[in-house]
């Protein structure tokens, strides 16, 4: 496995129960599926969601996922995640345009106040760390995602896509599996959460899906995962909020804005956060992934990352999901390229 910190968050509790397995879905290439227990509603109550803490906070605890520090990187890099990391997020300052009495804009132009305030409105194209308050589709097509690993209680983040099923997730590999370990219990998805609120519901997953290295090895170049949900009395998923087109084979270097749901401190996982800017490639040449200054931490993981996007809509196309963050540079996120094996993945899940 290479060097990475999955970015996650989690709470020490104790697994639910899996369902019975039923008849698997051929796949498209390397692809490894499961059958999911459900989550039931009784099992995600309110207070073991808003409980959920960072990995750094299970003190002696072992490890949940694989060790993540590799001999490549020099010994100072040794602080990992898990630790904590402190950085504070940028803000943004929005200013209205100015009109003097009665309505009557300073300028004499309406329209040109009117754009104005419109351009001061927009949330800004290069940032590490924002709240994102414009609103839009990605509202409510990302969310965070419940589970259990290895008796433990995570979060993550999440994007429905649109698909033919019309009830795909996507995420990272490691908020669905545990590399070459077990597969996530409880697995719900929450779109739209904002504050403890679930404005859609919840989507319990019916069957999970990686990529075969990642399976085999925890490969962080396919660190990728897509959940098919149950529906909602009767609602398919994108029925009722949407869903993102997915990307191929996107041209590196481009503007890409990377959203999630950071829980570790200064953040509380309770709004959606976002960064954006251009990705450049690893330095450390240990993956294939593109890397975006991001101040997101432990919680953002598997959150969407929208290339073409535009802030008025909330629409995009989705390129990649948040996977790490080298442990000697905290303001770096990396993500996975979305090649052949994410299409084949794509493809395989989105007949589940």
């Amino acid at each position: 496995m290479t060097p990475s910190l999955p970015l996650l968050a989690v709470t020490a509790l104790v697994a639910g129960l899996l369902g019975a397995p039923g008849p698997e879905v051929a796949p498209l290439g390397d692809v490894v599926e499961h059958v999911a227990g459900h989550a039931t509603g009784i099992y995600w109550t309110p207070q073991r969601m808003a409980g959920a803490v960072p990995v750094r906070l299970l003190g002696g605890a072992p490890p949940v996922l694989p060790d993540v520090v590799g001999a490549a990187l020099p010994p100072g890099a040794k602080s990992a995640l898990v630790s904590g990391y402190t950085a504070q997020p940028a803000e943004t300052s929005r200013t209205n345009g100015t009109s003097g009495v009665n309505g009557t804009s300073n300028s004499g132009s309406a329209g040109r106040t009117g754009r104005a305030r419109q351009a001061a409105a927009m949330p800004p194209a290069t940032t590490s760390g924002t709240h994102w308050a414009a609103g839009g589709s990605v509202t409510r097509t990302t969310g965070r995602v419940f589970l259990t690993l290895n008796g433990v209680d995570f979060s993550c983040s999440a994007s429905a896509v649109r698909s033919a099923n019309r009830d795909l997730v996507v995420t990272a590999g490691h908020c669905v599996k545990d590399g070459a370990g077990a597969w996530a219990e409880n697995w719900t998805f929450v779109p739209g959460y904002a504050e403890g609120r679930q404005p859609y519901g919840s989507y319990p997953a019916r069957r999970m899906f990686v990529a075969g290295p990642w399976s085999r090895s925890g490969d962080d170049d396919y660190d990728v995962g897509m959940v098919a949900v149950d529906d909602l009395d009767g609602q398919h998923l994108t029925d009722a909020v949407g869903g993102q087109p997915i990307g191929f084979y996107p041209p590196r270097g481009r503007r890409t804005y990377g959203f999630g749901f950071p829980a570790d401190p200064p953040y509380d996982g309770e709004r959606l956060l976002y960064c954006a800017g251009v990705p450049h490639g690893d330095p450390q040449r240990q993956t294939r992934d593109q890397g975006l200054r991001c101040d997101l931490t432990a919680g953002a993981s598997g959150g969407p990352w929208l290339s073409g996007f535009d802030p008025a809509s909330g629409r995009g196309r989705l390129t990649s999901v948040s996977s790490f963050k080298y442990s000697n540079d905290h303001r770096t996120m990396y993500g996975p390229y979305f090649g052949a094996a994410v299409r084949d993945l794509y493809r395989t899940a989105e007949r589940a």
